[in-house]
């Protein structure tokens, strides 16, 4: 068994259980959808920051962050689904989305093939797998394409806001700046906040024994 597939296996149940996707006291429903913005990047260098247009959808209910995710990185491609459909695709059940090899399936059969699932099997990322995130998110923003993760724990955003998915979650990287060393993440459990900057090294650490679509 693929490793990637067998640890998200074990850790759908710990979603289930723990709650994993569940939707804070103020997220009772789906929020509205926010337009789609120009995506936008310095003109001085075109890695110091770039920011993709999506549409935003928060998930509207515990086990849907797999198919919001998804939903949000296709949006930013032209691609108009909804997340019933995006779930149908994914085989999301009550006990959550598989793996990043759903995401990246899935993704690929609706953009063209471009996605690929990286693990970060570690339990914390090594230096050489945070930097392999940030070319990844480099060179999928760049051309246009969001970054859906597969994460698990607790961390701290850039302005001091705590984000815990202790049994699980998944949500889409749609930006960077600096470089890479700040990495902006489009939450569908967090409509108060919807987008969030977080460093790469947390994104990473956040994504261990787990993997991405980029």
């Amino acid at each position: 068994m693929n490793p990637i597939v067998q640890k998200s296996g074990l850790s759908v149940v710990g979603l289930l259980v723990a709650g994993g996707c569940a939707l804070g006291p103020a997220v009772a429903a789906q929020a509205a959808p926010t337009p789609a913005a120009p995506a936008s990047s310095s003109q001085n260098d075109r890695h110091a920051e770039r920011i993709l247009g999506i549409d935003y959808q928060a998930q509207p209910n515990f086990y849907y962050c797999g198919p919001a995710a998804t939903r949000i990185a296709l949006s930013a491609q032209g691609k108009a689904l909804s997340q019933d459909e995006v779930a149908r695709l994914l085989g999301t059940t009550e006990a959550g989305t598989p793996s990043a090899l759903d995401t990246t399936r899935v993704l690929n059969e609706l953009t063209g093939g471009k996605y690929r699932t990286t693990e970060i099997s570690d339990s914390v990322a090594r230096p050489d797998q945070v930097e392999q995130l940030r070319r990844d998110v480099l060179t999928a923003v760049d051309a246009g394409r969001p970054v859906v993760a597969n994460i698990k724990g607790t961390t701290v955003d850039t302005d001091g806001n705590p984000h815990s998915y202790e049994g699980g979650h998944y949500l889409t990287l749609v930006g960077y700046r600096d470089g890479g060393d700040t990495i902006r993440v489009a939450d569908p459990a967090d409509p108060a906040l919807g987008e969030y900057w977080m460093s790469l090294p947390k994104v990473a650490n956040w994504i261990a024994e787990r993997g991405y679509s980029s």
